[in-house]
């Protein structure tokens, strides 16, 4: 049976007539009582009863109506979803991203694109650069944002945004006094930083590496996996951390935590997209807010 066949039924029981029904429908009355009749004959089913020149619905008939207008409801349905897909406006964003770019950069972009997009479902996955970049190149993502270097031939990677990190301890803290820290200085503090495989912490030991230091020499009190813990955990002691601006603004604004006066580099914020994979109309729309294009679906 196909979703013609059934249309023919729907129209002609809806009219009870043969004529009126094959004229909605385009057709001729004989195309329309051919395909009626194919239908009858294939499943052993008297559809209609025809009385002279009047066509009128049996019970089997009626009862049939009730599920051919579901079933040709169900499948209309099914067209318009494969339209929005294919035309961007429904479908799933799987973006993972770090915890900075999630929790201080990404949300007001994700409330944007659902604005734009609401039919668009958006599934966010808190990481570290190394789990959001293997995320990317192995097709659990369809974008990546991180922040740090990220060496993966498969990946295209674009820069969407910069972010200043910054050395905070507790306003108490001895580093609030004596001027400018040097980076000898440094290996004094007690500190709690993110996991290895975290951006921030890759940004800060590589430019410790680039000035000529070993980070190994570091005196590290604790690692820890998310940004709150260790804002709190630096307030509640004598330690020190490098952290990124945007996470520690509320806190310095607050003043329970103060801004060391050591100058750290800004580091970029990376959206990571395969090189490979299909992209999504809805995929770029997204890539090209984040982007600045805002490119529109």
């Amino acid at each position: 049976m196909t979703l013609e066949q059934l249309r023919i039924f729907i129209e002609v029981a809806e009219r009870e007539h043969l004529t009126r029904a094959s004229e909605a429908l385009h057709l001729t009355p004989s195309a329309v009582s051919s395909a009626i009749r194919t239908m009858e004959d294939r499943y052993g089913a008297t559809l209609f009863n025809r009385i002279g020149r009047r066509i009128e619905l049996t019970g089997d008939g009626r009862m049939f109506l009730d599920e051919a207008r579901a079933t040709l409801a169900r499948a209309r349905s099914a067209e318009r979803m494969l339209s929005e897909l294919g035309g961007g406006k429904r479908g799933i964003l799987a973006i993972h991203a770090s915890q900075t770019i999630a929790s201080y950069w990404l949300p007001s972009f994700l409330a944007r694109f659902h604005a734009a997009y609401p039919l668009i479902d958006m599934r966010l996955t808190l990481g570290n650069t190394e789990s959001v970049t293997e995320a990317t190149e192995e097709g659990v993502a369809d974008i990546g944002l991180v922040e740090g270097a990220v060496q993966a031939p498969s990946l295209l990677i674009s820069k969407v945004a910069s972010d200043q990190l910054i050395l905070v301890a507790r306003p108490d803290h001895d580093w609030g006094t004596g001027g400018k820290l040097t980076w000898d200085r440094l290996f004094e503090g007690k500190w709690i930083l993110r996991e290895q495989g975290s951006g921030t912490r890759s940004v800060f030991e590589d430019a410790m590496r680039a000035s000529g230091y070993n980070p190994a020499r570091l005196h590290v009190a604790l690692e820890l996996p998310s940004n709150e813990a260790i804002c709190s955990a630096v307030r509640s002691g004598d330690y020190v951390t490098a952290i990124s601006e945007l996470v520690a603004a509320p806190h310095l604004a607050a003043g329970t935590l103060m801004k060391a006066d050591f100058a750290l580099p800004q580091r970029q914020f990376l959206m990571l997209q395969h090189n490979d994979r299909y992209r999504t109309k809805a995929l770029q729309a997204f890539a090209g807010l984040l982007s600045g294009a805002d490119q529109r679906i």
